[in-house]
Order: C-alpha cells, then structure tokens, then sequence
C-alpha cells in the first residue's frame, strides 16, 4: 500500500478539460493531463483493500493495487509492466472505458473512488514517453497460422496474444484502416487516431499483418482461408443497428448514428466520404439514444456548427444515486453527463418517436413526440409505459441520428456461407469460457459473440479467445487466463 493514510488525506480529483467554446472548435482530445504530483496523491488514495473488488469490476482483471503502488512509488516501469500483463491496450481504455473497475472500488461506498481510468492513461502514456515500450516479437515459431477477421478491440487483442504464443496471425480488416470501432465511430476528441495508428505500428514490428479493404466472403475467398489457416477467428463485432420504423422513416434526413460518425472520421483523416454528405451544420438535430453513441452524435454535431441539439430516449430518466436496486459494488446505471453534454445540448427522457414528418420534397422538417409513463416493477425496472394525455408535439428538426444500440453483426457474407451457428439474439454460438463455434476451427469473441458491449469486454473476450485458440492448436497454452492461471 503506497501511503497507509491517503484515502484520508486526498480527495479525488479531475484532470482539466480545455474550456468548452474553444474544444468546440477542433477535433483533437482536450482532457489535460495530471501533472505527476496529482497523479501520485490520486494513486495514494488506494486503500490496497484485502478483497480488491475494484479488481473484479474489470473485466480484464487488472491487478489496480499494484500497479496503483507502483505509481505512488514512482516506478513507471513497474507499474507498466503490471498494467500490460492484464491490458493489451491501456491507451484505448484509460480514454474510452466507462471504468466499471470504479464503480467497484470500496473507497466508493462513502467517498469518490479512485480515478483509476486516469491512472492507467497516465501509466502507459509516460511508459511510451520513457521508452518503456517497444516491439517484442517471440523467440520462437509455432509454424501455425490464424487468421483474424475484424480489427476492433477484441481482434486487436487476440492478435495481440496469439502473436505472443509464436503464431504467424494476419488481421482482415474490411475497411481501409485497421482499428474497427475505435478508428471509425469513436470521435477523434475521445480518442485520436495517432493512438491507434502508433498501436497498430507496434503490431506490425512484433511481426503480425494487417489486410484491409478485405471484406472475408465478399472479396476475400472463405476457402482460401479455411485452406490456409489452423485457426479462425470472428471478431467482426456488432454492426447491424437497432431501427426505428415510425411513419416517415423514409424521410431524407433520418440517419443511423454511425453513418454519421464514420463520415466525420474520414474528414478528420482527410479521406473522401462515401455516399451522400450527412452534417449538421446550421440544422436542427435530434439524437434518439441516450448512451455512449448519442453522446458522440452530440459533441459532433456541435463541432459541425448544429443550430440546435435535442437528446431523448423513451426511457425514463436514470438515478442520480445509487439504489437499493443498484448496490455497491454492481455496475450502477445512474445520470450520466458526458463532456458532450456539457458543450451544449437539450436532453429529455420518458419521450416516444411516433413520426418523422416531411416537407414537400421529401425532406424532414419536424418529429412528432409523446411524453410516455413507465410502470417500475419491484426490481426498479421500467417494464410498461402508456402515453401521457396532452403531451403529444412536433419538433422542429432537419437531421435526426438514431442511436440506438447494435442488433447483431451482419449476416450476410462471411457469416452465412462459413454455417456457424446463431444464438437466440442473433449473435455467432460460442459458448463463454470456450470461445468454439459448432465449427472446431473457428472461434468467435467481442460483440460478434456477446452481442453490443464495452471495449474493455471487448479486449478481454479477444485475449480470452486467443488463449483457448492457442490451446487448440498445441494441446496446452501458455497464454495467461483473466484470473491469472498461465496453463490451460
């Protein structure tokens, strides 16, 4: 334990965000970093609990009092080292993870946790700074070959692993990029694509290939990888999204949010945008979806110059506190104010979409809304609503952006012609634990198997996966398990 009396010493603290008017202006990340002395005092707030729940928040098991140690010592190696024993990429998730691991943090039952998403940003940024990472390739071949079909988190990090274990791997990536969601969705103001791209680099130098503008069964034979590869695994991720089949939908001007937010990726990168141009600069813009996705479609409609921004989802509003419903330390759904938020926007819950209304041409000019009333069963869920009287109007609007959620990854193509096996909500049958398809030789992992989830799920189903693939192919693995255990 860095500093026995921390947690009674210090109170949690938060990096500087650059002001809102200015950050509105570009697309670069604006949360400012903790000078070192903020760092430490924030990582002396560990208590180093005797059960460290924090740890089994995560989902990649990361060992936070450890490394949380170690950066109260100073010792940047040491706390590099840990924190990359658990997490491939502590660059995407100390920017983009909603950090369960801090919700389950015991400090947290009566005091703000510890900023352990800060925490692990600052270890592996200052690991980059020092020189502490570099291009590790394995000592020895496998001579096995697997092939890798999506580039997201969860494909990143069974590469990542399997090229740890000696396989020769080679990533497929449908798009001109590698890095799935997190090159082509997340704002670059979350996260910029120089982190990604300086991963990816890194990859490449430990020996393993990326293929893009490989969509697998479109331009991409299944056989010739079915022939040359031991092992395959689906990492496509969730991509069909959720609909919204009111009257009008028709209507020019109702988009899915990531339509949306990949266009705005590619002008960032300044690269050509595919189909028609969807901004919202100078219009009225409704995003329908309350979480992550809706938060995007804000903080990019405001970059674009929106004249209005309105967020609504028919759910009722969240907590602002924990419940008896939602105790310490389960993952809370409270009130969540993102930094989108904060630069401008109108939010509304417990609203019905009922039509999308055109002009003359076919253009939406309004959306028709009714304010809805939930019933809340004995477990705090919401299970029935009914339309409040009275409450029915049309808001004026040329650019609604639907957000809401992921259905299942898309079926057509590699999917349907390799014959894997469906679950119930669509998504590829891999049992948990196992990662195996009804097809020994293909495995599955991240929101392709699971369905719609964090990129710290993500990268804990890609090393989990890679583990059991390893296992496959040599009869053992020496891959370590999320809970630590090095053999199969």
């Amino acid at each position: 334990m860095g500093k026995v009396t921390g947690f009674l010493e210090y109170e949690r603290t938060a990096p500087l965000k650059e002001d809102a008017k200015e950050r509105l202006k570009h697309y670069n990340e604006f949360v400012k970093n903790f000078e070192l002395e903020e760092v430490n005092k924030e990582a002396a707030r560990c208590m180093d609990c005797g059960v460290p729940f924090c740890q089994s928040g995560c989902p990649l098991g990361n060992v936070i009092p450890e490394f949380n140690e170690a950066v109260y010592k100073g010792d940047w190696h040491l706390a590099s080292t840990i924190l990359l024993s658990t997490n491939n990429f502590p660059e995407f998730t100390g920017r983009i993870c909603p950090a369960p691991c801090e919700s389950a943090c015991v400090l947290g039952i009566n005091k703000s946790p510890v900023s352990i998403e800060e925490i692990e940003k600052h270890i592996i940024e200052i690991a980059f700074d020092k020189g502490y990472i570099k291009a590790e390739q394995p000592l020895i071949r496998t001579g096995k070959k697997v092939a890798v079909i999506g580039s997201g988190p969860a494909g990143l990090a069974a590469a990542a692993q399997l090229n740890k274990a000696g396989h020769e791997v080679v990533v497929y990536e449908r798009d001109d990029t590698p890095g799935g969601l997190l090159n082509y969705g997340i704002p670059d103001f979350k996260l910029q694509k120089d982190v990604v791209t300086r991963r990816i680099a890194l990859m490449e130098k430990e020996g393993i290939v990326f293929k893009c503008n490989s969509n697998v069964g479109v331009n991409v034979e299944l056989n010739t990888l079915l022939r040359d590869f031991q092992s395959i695994i689906l990492a496509g991720g969730s991509t069909i999204p959720r609909d919204l089949p009111a009257k009008g939908r028709e209507a020019k001007g109702v988009h899915f949010a990531m339509d949306f937010l990949k266009q705005q990726n590619k002008r960032v990168k300044n690269f050509a945008v595919d189909g028609e141009a969807i901004l919202a600069t100078g219009k009225d813009v409704i995003v329908i979806g309350g979480g992550d996705t809706g938060s995007d479609c804000i903080g990019t409609s405001n970059r674009q110059g929106a004249k209005s921004v309105t967020q609504f989802e028919i759910m009722p509003m969240p907590s602002q506190q924990r419940t008896s419903n939602m105790p310490w330390p389960t993952y809370p759904m409270l009130l969540k104010v993102t930094s989108s938020h904060e630069e401008g926007c109108e939010r509304g819950w417990g609203v019905n979409t009922k039509e999308f209304i055109k002009d003359e041409n076919g253009n939406l000019k309004a959306v028709k809304v009714v304010d809805v009333e939930w019933e809340i069963d004995a477990n705090g869920r919401p299970v029935n609503f009914k339309e409040k009287a009275g409450t029915e109007r049309d808001l004026p609007c040329q650019l609604v952006l639907l957000a809401m959620g992921f259905l299942h990854p898309q079926k057509e193509g590699l999917i349907e012609n390799l014959g894997v096996e469906l679950d119930n909500r669509g998504n590829v049958k891999a049992e948990e634990g196992k990662y195996q398809t009804n097809i020994a030789k293909i495995f599955a992992a991240g929101d392709m198997r699971r369905g719609q989830s964090l990129v710290v799920w993500a990268i804990s189903e890609g090393r989990e996966a890679a583990r059991k693939v390893d296992q496959y192919l040599m009869g053992h693995s020496s891959l370590p398990s999320k809970d630590g255990i090095p053999y199969a």
